[in-house]
Protein backbone atom coordinates (compact mmCIF):
# COMPACT_ATOMS: atom_id res chain seq x y z
CA UNK A 1 0.00 0.00 0.00
CA UNK A 2 2.68 2.51 1.01
CA UNK A 3 4.66 1.78 -2.15
CA UNK A 4 1.67 2.72 -4.30
CA UNK A 5 1.41 6.22 -2.83
CA UNK A 6 5.08 7.23 -3.07
CA UNK A 7 5.03 8.14 -6.81
CA UNK A 8 2.71 11.01 -5.84
CA UNK A 9 5.68 12.55 -3.99
CA UNK A 10 8.89 11.24 -5.51
CA UNK A 11 10.01 11.07 -9.12
CA UNK A 12 12.40 8.19 -8.46
CA UNK A 13 10.79 5.28 -6.61
CA UNK A 14 12.55 2.24 -8.06
CA UNK A 15 14.98 1.61 -5.19
CA UNK A 16 12.96 2.77 -2.21
CA UNK A 17 12.69 0.66 0.92
CA UNK A 18 9.91 1.02 3.47
CA UNK A 19 9.53 -0.27 7.01
CA UNK A 20 6.91 0.20 9.71
CA UNK A 21 8.01 2.93 12.09
CA UNK A 22 7.16 4.26 15.55
CA UNK A 23 4.69 3.27 18.25
CA UNK A 24 1.67 5.41 17.35
CA UNK A 25 -1.73 3.77 17.65
CA UNK A 26 -3.85 6.06 15.45
CA UNK A 27 -2.03 6.62 12.16
CA UNK A 28 -0.02 4.09 10.15
CA UNK A 29 3.61 5.20 9.79
CA UNK A 30 6.52 4.06 7.62
CA UNK A 31 10.14 5.08 7.28
CA UNK A 32 11.05 5.44 3.60
CA UNK A 33 14.67 5.28 2.48
CA UNK A 34 16.00 5.96 -1.01
CA UNK A 35 18.69 7.72 -3.01
CA UNK A 36 16.95 11.08 -2.69
CA UNK A 37 16.78 10.91 1.11
CA UNK A 38 14.91 9.47 4.07
CA UNK A 39 11.29 10.28 4.80
CA UNK A 40 8.39 9.51 7.10
CA UNK A 41 5.15 8.49 5.37
CA UNK A 42 1.89 8.50 7.29
CA UNK A 43 -1.62 7.42 6.50
CA UNK A 44 -4.08 9.57 8.45
CA UNK A 45 -6.75 7.62 10.30
CA UNK A 46 -9.97 8.94 8.81
CA UNK A 47 -12.06 7.20 11.47
CA UNK A 48 -10.48 9.51 14.06
CA UNK A 49 -9.82 12.56 11.89
CA UNK A 50 -12.95 12.98 9.79
CA UNK A 51 -11.49 15.83 7.71
CA UNK A 52 -7.74 15.28 7.21
CA UNK A 53 -7.57 18.40 5.05
CA UNK A 54 -8.18 20.47 8.20
CA UNK A 55 -5.00 19.05 9.72
CA UNK A 56 -3.09 19.99 6.58
CA UNK A 57 -4.53 23.51 6.72
CA UNK A 58 -3.53 23.99 10.36
CA UNK A 59 0.01 22.73 9.79
CA UNK A 60 0.39 25.07 6.81
CA UNK A 61 -0.81 28.06 8.86
CA UNK A 62 1.57 27.24 11.70
CA UNK A 63 4.48 26.72 9.31
CA UNK A 64 3.81 30.09 7.68
CA UNK A 65 3.69 31.86 11.04
CA UNK A 66 6.91 30.26 12.25
CA UNK A 67 8.78 31.03 9.02
CA UNK A 68 7.98 34.71 9.46
CA UNK A 69 8.39 35.11 13.21
CA UNK A 70 10.72 32.26 14.28
CA UNK A 71 12.58 31.04 11.20
CA UNK A 72 15.22 29.23 13.25
CA UNK A 73 12.72 26.87 14.88
CA UNK A 74 12.95 23.28 13.62
CA UNK A 75 9.47 22.63 12.29
CA UNK A 76 8.90 19.32 10.52
CA UNK A 77 6.74 20.50 7.66
CA UNK A 78 5.13 17.98 5.30
CA UNK A 79 6.39 17.78 1.73
CA UNK A 80 3.92 18.68 -0.99
CA UNK A 81 3.06 16.21 -3.71
CA UNK A 82 4.53 16.56 -7.20
CA UNK A 83 1.34 18.36 -8.24
CA UNK A 84 1.64 20.75 -5.26
CA UNK A 85 -1.01 19.23 -3.00
CA UNK A 86 -0.85 19.09 0.81
CA UNK A 87 -1.97 15.44 0.91
CA UNK A 88 -1.86 12.45 -1.39
CA UNK A 89 -5.29 10.84 -1.67
CA UNK A 90 -5.98 7.27 -2.70
CA UNK A 91 -9.58 6.17 -3.18
CA UNK A 92 -8.70 2.72 -1.91
CA UNK A 93 -6.31 3.59 0.92
CA UNK A 94 -7.15 7.10 2.12
CA UNK A 95 -5.11 10.19 2.96
CA UNK A 96 -1.31 10.29 3.17
CA UNK A 97 1.42 12.81 3.96
CA UNK A 98 5.19 12.67 3.56
CA UNK A 99 7.68 14.42 5.84
CA UNK A 100 11.46 14.64 5.94
CA UNK A 101 13.12 12.30 8.41
CA UNK A 102 15.20 14.37 10.84
CA UNK A 103 18.64 12.81 10.88
CA UNK A 104 20.35 12.13 14.23
CA UNK A 105 17.02 12.34 16.03
CA UNK A 106 15.03 9.83 18.02
CA UNK A 107 12.03 9.59 20.31
CA UNK A 108 11.30 7.54 23.42
CA UNK A 109 8.09 5.90 24.65
CA UNK A 110 8.54 5.98 28.44
CA UNK A 111 9.83 8.66 30.82
CA UNK A 112 12.49 7.04 32.98
CA UNK A 113 14.36 10.07 34.33
CA UNK A 114 13.72 13.76 35.12
CA UNK A 115 15.89 15.10 32.30
CA UNK A 116 13.59 13.49 29.73
CA UNK A 117 10.51 15.07 31.32
CA UNK A 118 12.28 18.43 31.43
CA UNK A 119 13.23 18.34 27.75
CA UNK A 120 9.73 17.30 26.67
CA UNK A 121 7.96 19.89 28.83
CA UNK A 122 10.34 22.57 27.58
CA UNK A 123 9.61 21.67 23.95
CA UNK A 124 5.83 21.64 24.38
CA UNK A 125 6.04 24.92 26.27
CA UNK A 126 8.27 26.42 23.61
CA UNK A 127 5.89 25.39 20.84
CA UNK A 128 2.98 27.22 22.46
CA UNK A 129 5.16 30.19 23.43
CA UNK A 130 6.49 30.71 19.90
CA UNK A 131 2.93 30.68 18.56
CA UNK A 132 1.62 33.07 21.22
CA UNK A 133 1.12 35.85 18.66
CA UNK A 134 -0.84 33.67 16.24
CA UNK A 135 -4.58 34.22 15.81
CA UNK A 136 -6.07 30.96 17.07
CA UNK A 137 -9.27 31.68 15.15
CA UNK A 138 -7.34 30.71 12.01
CA UNK A 139 -7.02 27.13 13.21
CA UNK A 140 -9.64 24.50 12.51
CA UNK A 141 -10.84 22.06 15.17
CA UNK A 142 -9.56 18.67 14.01
CA UNK A 143 -11.40 16.64 16.69
CA UNK A 144 -14.50 18.44 18.01
CA UNK A 145 -14.80 18.52 21.82
CA UNK A 146 -11.59 16.51 22.19
CA UNK A 147 -10.90 17.73 25.74
CA UNK A 148 -14.37 19.00 26.60
CA UNK A 149 -14.70 17.56 30.10
CA UNK A 150 -18.30 18.76 30.51
CA UNK A 151 -19.31 16.74 27.45
CA UNK A 152 -17.31 13.69 28.57
CA UNK A 153 -19.06 13.77 31.94
CA UNK A 154 -22.45 14.01 30.25
CA UNK A 155 -21.56 10.96 28.15
CA UNK A 156 -20.50 9.16 31.33
CA UNK A 157 -23.82 9.95 33.02
CA UNK A 158 -25.70 8.64 29.99
CA UNK A 159 -23.69 5.41 30.10
CA UNK A 160 -24.44 5.02 33.82
CA UNK A 161 -28.14 5.36 33.02
CA UNK A 162 -28.37 3.41 29.77
CA UNK A 163 -25.28 1.20 29.59
CA UNK A 164 -25.00 -2.54 30.10
CA UNK A 165 -26.80 -3.39 33.36
CA UNK A 166 -24.39 -6.14 34.40
CA UNK A 167 -21.39 -3.90 33.93
CA UNK A 168 -23.09 -1.04 35.76
CA UNK A 169 -23.44 -3.31 38.80
CA UNK A 170 -19.88 -4.57 38.48
CA UNK A 171 -18.47 -1.04 38.28
CA UNK A 172 -20.61 0.42 41.07
CA UNK A 173 -17.62 1.41 43.28
CA UNK A 174 -15.84 3.16 40.38
CA UNK A 175 -19.04 4.92 39.31
CA UNK A 176 -19.63 6.22 42.82
CA UNK A 177 -16.05 7.43 43.21
CA UNK A 178 -16.01 9.30 39.92
CA UNK A 179 -19.39 10.87 40.57
CA UNK A 180 -18.08 12.07 43.95
CA UNK A 181 -15.17 13.77 42.15
CA UNK A 182 -17.40 15.78 39.81
CA UNK A 183 -16.07 18.99 41.32
CA UNK A 184 -13.28 18.58 38.76
CA UNK A 185 -15.95 19.09 36.06
CA UNK A 186 -17.32 22.15 37.87
CA UNK A 187 -13.83 23.63 37.98
CA UNK A 188 -13.40 23.03 34.25
CA UNK A 189 -16.69 24.79 33.48
CA UNK A 190 -15.47 27.76 35.55
CA UNK A 191 -12.19 27.84 33.63
CA UNK A 192 -14.10 28.03 30.34
CA UNK A 193 -15.83 31.18 31.59
CA UNK A 194 -12.75 32.75 33.22
CA UNK A 195 -11.03 35.45 31.11
CA UNK A 196 -7.77 34.71 32.96
CA UNK A 197 -7.57 31.40 31.08
CA UNK A 198 -6.57 32.00 27.47
CA UNK A 199 -7.12 29.92 24.37
CA UNK A 200 -3.71 29.30 22.82
CA UNK A 201 -2.18 27.12 20.11
CA UNK A 202 -2.10 23.84 22.03
CA UNK A 203 -0.68 20.46 21.04
CA UNK A 204 -3.26 18.33 22.91
CA UNK A 205 -1.21 15.10 22.75
CA UNK A 206 1.91 15.65 24.82
CA UNK A 207 3.06 12.08 25.35
CA UNK A 208 6.83 11.75 25.45
CA UNK A 209 7.00 10.04 22.04
CA UNK A 210 5.83 13.26 20.38
CA UNK A 211 9.13 15.01 21.10
CA UNK A 212 12.23 14.55 18.95
CA UNK A 213 15.51 14.35 20.86
CA UNK A 214 19.04 14.72 19.52
CA UNK A 215 21.96 12.35 20.11
CA UNK A 216 22.59 14.04 23.47
CA UNK A 217 18.93 13.59 24.48
CA UNK A 218 18.25 17.32 24.20
CA UNK A 219 14.88 18.34 22.80
CA UNK A 220 14.73 19.36 19.14
CA UNK A 221 11.04 19.95 18.45
CA UNK A 222 7.55 18.52 18.82
CA UNK A 223 5.96 16.28 16.22
CA UNK A 224 2.57 14.67 15.44
CA UNK A 225 0.53 17.84 14.95
CA UNK A 226 -2.82 16.25 14.13
CA UNK A 227 -4.47 17.53 17.30
CA UNK A 228 -2.91 21.01 17.30
CA UNK A 229 -5.74 23.52 17.66
CA UNK A 230 -6.91 26.24 20.00
CA UNK A 231 -7.16 25.10 23.60
CA UNK A 232 -6.24 25.69 27.22
CA UNK A 233 -2.79 25.03 28.61
CA UNK A 234 -4.30 22.48 31.02
CA UNK A 235 -4.63 20.06 28.09
CA UNK A 236 -0.89 19.98 27.42
CA UNK A 237 0.30 20.12 31.02
CA UNK A 238 -2.42 17.69 32.11
CA UNK A 239 -1.44 15.12 29.51
CA UNK A 240 2.21 15.34 30.57
CA UNK A 241 1.32 14.89 34.23
CA UNK A 242 -0.99 11.97 33.41
CA UNK A 243 1.52 10.10 31.27
CA UNK A 244 4.90 11.04 32.80
CA UNK A 245 4.39 11.05 36.59
CA UNK A 246 3.81 7.36 37.26
CA UNK A 247 6.38 4.69 36.38
CA UNK A 248 3.42 2.44 35.50
CA UNK A 249 1.38 2.93 32.32
CA UNK A 250 -2.40 3.13 32.09
CA UNK A 251 -2.40 -0.58 31.21
CA UNK A 252 -0.89 -1.65 34.55
CA UNK A 253 -3.26 -3.83 36.62
CA UNK A 254 -1.08 -3.98 39.75
CA UNK A 255 -2.27 -0.76 41.32
CA UNK A 256 0.55 -0.81 43.87
CA UNK A 257 2.94 0.06 41.05
CA UNK A 258 1.19 3.38 40.44
CA UNK A 259 2.86 6.34 42.14
CA UNK A 260 3.66 10.02 41.68
CA UNK A 261 7.34 10.72 41.06
CA UNK A 262 7.94 14.15 42.57
CA UNK A 263 11.25 14.57 40.73
CA UNK A 264 9.42 14.06 37.42
CA UNK A 265 6.79 16.61 38.46
CA UNK A 266 9.51 19.10 39.29
CA UNK A 267 11.13 18.53 35.90
CA UNK A 268 7.83 19.13 34.09
CA UNK A 269 7.22 22.34 36.04
CA UNK A 270 10.74 23.59 35.40
CA UNK A 271 10.75 22.69 31.72
CA UNK A 272 7.32 24.09 30.89
CA UNK A 273 7.71 27.28 32.91
CA UNK A 274 11.12 27.93 31.35
CA UNK A 275 9.19 28.79 28.20
CA UNK A 276 5.72 29.74 29.46
CA UNK A 277 6.27 31.46 32.82
CA UNK A 278 6.02 34.99 31.40
CA UNK A 279 3.02 34.05 29.23
CA UNK A 280 0.74 32.23 31.66
CA UNK A 281 -1.49 34.33 33.90
CA UNK A 282 -1.34 33.99 37.67
CA UNK A 283 -4.59 32.01 37.63
CA UNK A 284 -3.22 29.64 35.00
CA UNK A 285 -0.03 28.97 36.96
CA UNK A 286 -2.08 28.20 40.05
CA UNK A 287 -4.05 25.61 38.02
CA UNK A 288 -0.93 23.60 37.11
CA UNK A 289 -1.72 20.69 39.44
CA UNK A 290 -5.41 20.89 38.60
CA UNK A 291 -4.38 20.25 34.98
CA UNK A 292 -3.24 16.78 36.03
CA UNK A 293 -6.51 16.08 37.85
CA UNK A 294 -8.45 17.33 34.83
CA UNK A 295 -6.74 14.97 32.40
CA UNK A 296 -6.55 11.91 34.66
CA UNK A 297 -10.20 12.27 35.64
CA UNK A 298 -11.30 12.74 32.04
CA UNK A 299 -9.44 9.61 30.97
CA UNK A 300 -10.93 7.64 33.85
CA UNK A 301 -14.51 8.54 32.93
CA UNK A 302 -13.81 7.89 29.24
CA UNK A 303 -12.50 4.40 30.02
CA UNK A 304 -15.46 3.70 32.29
CA UNK A 305 -17.96 5.09 29.79
CA UNK A 306 -16.55 2.73 27.18
CA UNK A 307 -16.71 -0.19 29.62
CA UNK A 308 -20.38 0.49 30.34
CA UNK A 309 -21.05 0.82 26.59
CA UNK A 310 -19.46 -2.60 25.87
CA UNK A 311 -16.08 -1.33 24.66
CA UNK A 312 -17.24 0.36 21.47
CA UNK A 313 -14.63 3.14 21.41
CA UNK A 314 -11.31 1.93 22.82
CA UNK A 315 -11.95 -1.75 22.30
CA UNK A 316 -10.70 -4.33 24.79
CA UNK A 317 -8.30 -7.26 24.78
CA UNK A 318 -10.32 -9.02 27.50
CA UNK A 319 -13.78 -8.43 29.08
CA UNK A 320 -12.77 -6.13 31.97
CA UNK A 321 -9.94 -4.33 30.17
CA UNK A 322 -11.55 -0.88 30.29
CA UNK A 323 -12.63 -1.39 33.89
CA UNK A 324 -9.02 -2.12 34.83
CA UNK A 325 -7.90 0.97 32.91
CA UNK A 326 -10.46 2.96 34.90
CA UNK A 327 -9.17 1.57 38.20
CA UNK A 328 -5.63 2.46 37.11
CA UNK A 329 -6.56 6.08 36.46
CA UNK A 330 -8.57 6.34 39.68
CA UNK A 331 -5.51 5.19 41.64
CA UNK A 332 -3.36 7.73 39.79
CA UNK A 333 -5.83 10.50 40.69
CA UNK A 334 -5.83 9.38 44.33
CA UNK A 335 -2.04 9.37 44.42
CA UNK A 336 -1.96 12.88 42.92
CA UNK A 337 -4.40 14.07 45.60
CA UNK A 338 -2.16 12.63 48.34
CA UNK A 339 0.92 14.37 46.96
CA UNK A 340 -0.79 17.70 46.23
CA UNK A 341 0.62 19.60 49.26
CA UNK A 342 4.18 18.57 48.39
CA UNK A 343 3.65 19.28 44.70
CA UNK A 344 2.19 22.70 45.50
CA UNK A 345 5.35 23.61 47.40
CA UNK A 346 7.45 22.61 44.39
CA UNK A 347 5.22 24.55 42.00
CA UNK A 348 5.28 27.72 44.10
CA UNK A 349 9.05 27.55 44.35
CA UNK A 350 9.40 27.50 40.59
CA UNK A 351 6.76 30.13 39.96
CA UNK A 352 9.07 32.46 41.89
CA UNK A 353 12.31 30.94 40.63
CA UNK A 354 14.61 32.82 38.27
CA UNK A 355 16.74 29.99 36.83
CA UNK A 356 14.46 27.65 34.88
CA UNK A 357 16.71 26.76 31.96
CA UNK A 358 18.72 23.89 33.37
CA UNK A 359 17.56 20.37 33.99
CA UNK A 360 18.47 18.81 37.30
Amino acid sequence: MEQKILPAYLKETANLSTEAFGSGLINSTWKVTGQSGTYILQRINKEVFKQPELIAFNVREIASFLKIHHPDYLFVEPIKTLDNQELAISEADGYFRLMPFIQHSHSIDVVSEPSQAFEAAKQFGRFTALLEGMNTNKLHTTIPDFHNLSLRYSQFETAVEKGDSTRIRTAAPEISYLQAQSGIVTAYAAICKNPDFHQRVTHHDTKISNVLLDNNNKGLCVIDLDTVMAGYFISDVGDMLRTYLSPASEEETDLNKISIRTDIFEAIVKGYLSEMKSILTTSEKQAFIYAGKFMIYMQAIRFLTDYLNLDRYYGAKYPDHNLHRTQNQIRLLQELDKKEPELTEILNRYINHHDLNKAK
